[in-house]
């Protein structure tokens, strides 16, 4: 992730999900501070909260140090205490996560035919900048048709990515549709892994369907838990078109889990960190 779009990170097994600290704390900002307007939380009341999913106080301690310098987050000191909040760069990156989660969903149904291409081509020397751009096109759905022509489902809005990266230069943008002689289906499968994709959603639901995937009797840590775990997945997801997608694709059955889960421990989550977190208001930069 790691650009500062935190993209994926790099693949483990689907049945042994370790989750890094940094993406426990922008899934803990997602959860608790996000809509609750300009607020700055508490270290201890980080520290404690991430210990219920099994991050101890020094990992948390530097994470928050490098988001803080990598311009993730922001520190406010309090007195003797030190709080934290968000920037604007990381509450946009939350709302694509809120909006990738929420609203878009696992199940693409809506395709209308339409690829996204984007074609670049850059010095032997610029490693970092190359894989920069892939991981931020993998974030956003696209996939390698050739080595320097990637490839996504619809009108993806990726001028954006282009720019913050310094590669206008180098980046060239279609969107066009596939001539009918285009067997979409081998495509899709070459372009894209998708045995891995299906099998972090089997193992997802596996893991949550009997609510064994977190602590009950703590909702705000298995709401913790089960969003990082959901966004880590759907980043690596492309969204491709239910139609060309193997039968019994097992996002949807894992998304219905994902959803169930989030409902019922929303209004115990909320109250819980209501009492736990210590909050100040953001003050102006």
């Amino acid at each position: 992730m790691d650009t500062t779009d935190t993209p994926p990170e790099a693949p483990e097994s689907p049945d042994t999900p370790q989750l890094r600290p940094q993406s426990l704390v922008l899934a803990f900002f997602g959860n608790h501070v996000l809509d609750e307007g300009e607020l700055c939380v508490y270290s201890g009341s980080i520290i404690d909260v991430l210990a219920r999913v099994g991050t101890g106080e020094q990992a948390v301690r530097s994470t928050l140090t490098r988001m803080v310098n990598r311009g993730l987050l922001r520190r406010q000191r309090e007195g003797r205490k030190m709080f934290f909040g968000l920037t604007p760069q990381t509450v946009r990156i939350l709302k694509d996560g809120g909006q990738r989660i929420w609203r878009d969903g696992a199940v693409n149904e809506d395709w209308d035919g339409t690829w996204t291409l984007l074609g670049f081509s850059l010095p032997e020397s610029w490693q970092r900048q190359r894989h920069d751009l892939r991981s931020r096109l993998t974030w956003s759905g696209f996939g390698a048709l050739y080595s320097g022509l990637w490839i996504a489902p619809g009108r993806v809005g990726v001028h954006d990515i282009v720019s913050e990266l310094g590669l206008a230069a180098h980046v060239k943008i279609f969107h066009a549709q596939a001539d009918e002689a285009t067997d979409i289906g081998a495509m899709i499968c070459e372009s894209w892994d998708l045995e891995s994709v299906a099998a972090r959603y089997a193992a997802f639901d596996k893991r949550w369907a009997g609510g064994t995937g977190g602590t009950p009797a703590d909702p705000m840590a298995t709401r913790l838990r089960l969003v990082a775990e959901w966004l880590r997945i759907i980043r690596t997801d492309p969204r491709l078109p239910v139609q060309h997608l193997p039968p019994e694709w097992p996002a949807r059955q894992a998304q219905e889990t994902f959803r169930r889960i989030a409902e019922e421990t929303a209004g115990s989550a909320a109250r819980m960190a209501g009492e736990l977190l210590e909050t100040v208001p953001l003050r102006s930069a």
